[in-house]
């Protein structure tokens, strides 16, 4: 069944090639707005947005080593392997399951969907994007992609959570934002910000 799935979405990539380019932007190129995004909320320089940054990059750090793991584990070749397949982008025959750029979208969306409602539905709609756009592109089965979306969704509320309720972890974190922001402060102390 997955791969009938994984045929019929990839076989839009002829029946509506118009889409191609966009699907191959999402498909390679959409999660460096992740990056961007998040050195923008970053240097926004609020509390809560740097709070936000911080337990989304220890979420997507322990989402994708979970995901480095569960590859190992259960190892999936990918579907341009085994099948003919409409192979848009260029990528190694490496594990497929589950996809790396799925979870990191999601789990970076979904701890901006914590901190801020109406911002995180649109990552997750981008997210949902460069998820559905890596099957279509030939690179990753739907389950992939699923299932990194469900890793993603789980592991961020649970750092949020631990961080909440254990004490030590989540005054550790204060800490190393407070000592960066002392340093931040400090630099632009000694600059003419005028200049900027």
């Amino acid at each position: 069944m997955d791969y009938h799935i994984f045929q019929t979405i990839n076989h839009l990539a002829v029946s509506d090639s118009f889409l191609n380019p966009l699907m191959k932007f999402l498909s390679q190129d959409a999660e460096y707005l992740f990056f961007l995004g998040i050195l923008i909320y970053w240097f926004i320089r609020t509390t809560s947005n740097r709070r936000m940054v911080a337990e989304g990059l220890i979420s997507a750090c322990i989402a994708l080593g979970l995901n480095a793991f569960i590859g190992l584990l259960f190892y999936r070749d990918r579907p341009f392997v085994h099948h003919h397949v409409i192979k848009l982008i260029s990528h190694v025959a490496n594990a497929s399951f589950p996809s790396d750029h799925a979870t990191g979208a999601f789990v970076i969306a979904t701890s901006i969907l914590i901190w801020r409602k109406r911002d995180g539905w649109i990552w997750l709609i981008l997210a949902a994007a460069i998820a559905f756009s890596r099957v279509w592109t030939g690179v990753h089965y739907p389950s992939d992609v699923l299932a990194g979306m469900f890793i993603g969704f789980i592991i961020a509320p649970l750092v949020h959570g631990l961080l909440k309720a254990w004490k030590f972890a989540d005054n550790l974190l204060n800490s190393i934002v407070g000592f960066y922001e002392r340093l931040e402060g400090k630099v632009w102390k000694g600059k003419d910000v005028s200049n900027f």
